[in-house]
């Protein structure tokens, strides 16, 4: 027996014998191996609460996910503080599952609204086709036909050029390639391309351009906005009526403004008119394909530009295009 041992019965008046020893060595042992046993067992059921069922929620759900249903969220996890990791990390799964849901939501819907604009023109064009090939079919009928297959295959055509337009710009796959150029110049250039038009339907035009107002900007990306904000005025605008074309030259912007005697644009309406192949008025769907809009907006996303509508029903509408001038970037 050591010393220590030896000194400490002393003290306290009590003799240990060898076997006494042994027995409490053994119980201190067993109790040492039972409480870390217990703490063990204790440590494993607060990681499955804690650690382990959450990572298999959010696996499972991940695999949904993968499988294709968009429809699948996670439960937070109670117990646990609103900043956990864990609990941070499901409410960021279920944003991106919900932004997924609304994404897939609108491919569907493109891909149907694509599939409804290519059948109109190509049943137009497969039955006045067929009717051209009846026998003894006067001259006069033939070429109507003929025209109208024409007319169907240009708007399949430019269905077609403003879809492949619009998955470029929505992809950044256009990329602005600025140059200095006068804004009025390029508005009239556009302009006289629609004079057979205007001449046609004998409306009024207007016009009111500030000279000497520069851009730099993407001048194709423009012209493309110029050209689809004209040709909806003059298309909305009956006969006899008036398009007007404004150019205000700003100290920091330069204001296009495109007004037209039109039909106007109810306000639910007015709310839905960027978006793909939207058509407030369908009595004018054989003149449009409800892309225009939404390549101008995403042209004036790209270039930094903004564009509003003031409409009023049975008055007319005035689209405004405000784009920052040269030498007024921001910085």
């Amino acid at each position: 027996m050591s010393p220590s041992c030896i000194e400490m019965q002393r003290s306290i008046g009590i003799v240990f014998a060898k076997e006494n020893i042994e027995s409490a060595a053994k119980l201190t042992f067993g109790n040492v191996v039972l409480i870390s046993l217990l703490c063990t067992l204790i440590d494993g059921v607060r990681r499955w609460y804690t650690v382990m069922r959450p990572v298999r929620r959010i696996a499972a759900a991940a695999e949904k996910v993968m499988a294709g249903d968009l429809s699948v969220r996670i439960q937070p996890v109670r117990g646990l503080n609103a900043q956990d990791g864990f609990n941070v990390t499901i409410n960021y799964f279920n944003r991106m599952v919900q932004e997924l849901s609304g994404i897939e939501t609108l491919r569907t819907d493109f891909i149907a609204n694509v599939s409804h604009e290519l059948k109109t023109p190509l049943a137009v064009i497969q039955n006045y086709a067929a009717m051209l090939q009846q026998a003894n079919l006067p001259e006069e009928q033939r070429a109507e036909y003929a025209k109208t297959i024409v007319d169907a295959s240009c708007r399949l055509s430019d269905l077609i050029t403003n879809i492949l337009k619009l998955n470029k710009l929505e992809n950044q796959q256009i990329y602005p390639e600025k140059t200095v150029y006068n804004l009025g110049e390029q508005l009239c250039q556009c302009l006289l391309s629609f004079e057979d038009v205007w001449e046609g339907k004998d409306i009024e035009l207007e016009t009111d351009l500030a000279e000497d107002v520069l851009n730099e900007s993407d001048a194709e990306l423009l012209t493309l906005v110029w050209n689809n904000l004209i040709s909806n005025a003059l298309k909305f605008t009956p006969a006899c009526g008036c398009v007007a074309v404004i150019l205000e030259g700003l100290e920091d912007f330069a204001v296009v403004r495109i007004t037209d005697t039109g039909c106007g644009i109810p306000p639910e309406v007015g709310e839905h008119i960027f978006e793909k192949f939207y058509q407030g008025d369908t009595s004018h769907a054989d003149q449009g394909n409800g892309l225009g809009l939404a390549l101008v907006k995403r042209v004036m996303d790209i270039v930094g530009g903004d564009i509003s509508v003031d409409s009023e029903v049975g008055t007319g509408s005035s689209f405004a295009v405000k784009i920052r001038r040269k030498g007024h970037e921001t910085g």
